[in-house]
């Protein structure tokens, strides 16, 4: 079985290039621009709002992005949506680099990328399988996510160079740059080898058909379900993180930046394991990753030293992009493709849009009760949902034994 057997398509291998580059420009951005409020405030609240106002617009807006990749070309929309997320940077570094840059530009420019971020993703989403075709979606979900690990390893790394030599506006400048990469590679497809699904007509009601076409699908509602609980409670490392280095361990930034290190190198590994997978996973295989993650989660909160937290965020990085990726694959390859787009803006919804409810929640539990409680309390609302997700599921749809024994005859064939 071949690992890379998406980037066989020409299409999807300039994707892939683009996306490297662009994401590895995206994260050294957020550092940078975490850095910069930071410099111009010393205060967390305003570094709050700031990702509030970068996060917040997926909640209005997933389903309309979702729409626009129903009704028109993804391609041409994913030229415009990137086009607009490069300007963006680019005034951003330009008012750094010229010194007039002040909080509230830097919250203006955190909202449109917010906004623009929104439409984006997806339409990029549900662009994969057009480019691959749905015998390799698996494959290049996986290689997504192990494209966005890598950059999540690289770009800060790229961004405490730049920083360090140049100042945070070069960060915003370099990421305005990598954009081109996304830009040329969307322009060198050829478009006669996608695989475009029917465009849908504008009219009354879509968003409405959307929400009753997954009502009624059990299989698609299960991956959103989990990914609402534990997008919410608990995968909110960037603060946990943070808090436990800082407040448990008494390190500094670097410290906080190795944890992250160590949680990347967890995902990263997990997408590249999951480059072996085929065809669409099943809902036995999501209540296992589910309650991999939540055991995961726990045992890095319950970790007694900075050496063994920062070993214990390896497999929970890996839990995590495996649940991730595996829930993703399972709504792209069940639904029809008329609805992806919809459905794609539906499931972002429920992937991203508990953050804001969750990230004050799990930050109020650590003050309150100590840092360790952020990630051992969302470790176990996470571990009880699933208990009783599953339960749910092998009482009523016979999930469980029957599906496992089916699993064991075809590894035993």
């Amino acid at each position: 079985m071949n690992p890379f057997s998406s980037l066989r398509v020409r299409n999807y291998r300039l994707y892939f290039g683009g996306q490297l580059i662009s994401l590895t420009g995206t994260w050294a951005q957020r550092v940078a621009q975490d850095w910069l409020v930071l410099q111009l405030t010393n205060s967390g609240t305003a570094l709050g709002i700031v990702t509030a106002l970068q996060f917040a617009p997926a909640l209005l807006l997933s389903l309309y992005g979702g729409a626009l990749a129903d009704r028109g070309d993804k391609r041409k929309l994913l030229l415009c949506t990137q086009t607009g997320l490069g300007l963006a940077a680019l005034v951003l570094g330009l008012l750094d680099v010229s010194g007039v840059i002040a909080i509230w530009q830097v919250m203006v420019l955190a909202a449109v990328l917010g906004v623009i971020s929104a439409v984006d993703t997806p339409i990029r989403q549900s662009f994969v399988i057009e480019m691959v075709g749905s015998e390799d979606l698996p494959n290049a979900v996986a290689l997504n996510a192990t494209t966005f690990n890598l950059a999540r390893i690289i770009g800060p790394a790229v961004a405490g160079l730049v920083i360090t030599a140049f100042g945070t506006g070069w960060a915003f400048l370099g990421n305005a740059a990598s954009s081109l990469a996304v830009l040329a590679g969307l322009m060198l497809m050829r478009t006669a080898e996608l695989f475009p699904s029917k465009p849908v007509d504008r009219k009354p009601g879509q968003y409405k058909a959307a929400v009753r076409y997954v009502r009624n699908r059990s299989d698609l509602v299960l991956p959103m379900l989990l990914m609402f609980i534990i997008g919410t409670f608990g995968m909110n490392y960037q603060i946990t993180i943070a808090l436990v280095a800082k407040q448990v361990f008494h390190r500094g930034a670097g410290s906080f930046g190795l944890l992250s290190t160590a949680l990347a190198v967890g995902a990263t590994i997990g997408a590249l394991a999951a480059t072996f997978r085929r065809g669409r996973p099943t809902r036995l295989f999501l209540i296992g990753a589910a309650l991999a993650f939540s055991l995961a989660e726990l045992l890095v909160g319950s970790m007694p030293t900075f050496g063994l937290t920062a070993f214990a965020l390896i497999p929970a990085g890996l839990s995590m992009i495996t649940l991730a990726q595996s829930a993703n694959a399972t709504v792209q390859l069940g639904v029809e493709p008329t609805m992806r787009g919809r459905v794609m803006g539906l499931y972002i919804l429920c992937f991203m849009g508990g953050t804001p409810i969750g990230s004050p929640i799990v930050g109020w539990v650590a003050q309150a009760f100590g840092p360790r409680w952020g990630m051992l309390g969302g470790g176990l609302i996470c571990l009880i949902a699933t208990i009783i997700i599953g339960g749910y599921l092998a009482r009523h749809h016979r999930v469980g034994l029957s599906e496992l024994r089916g699993r064991l005859e075809q590894f035993r064939a």
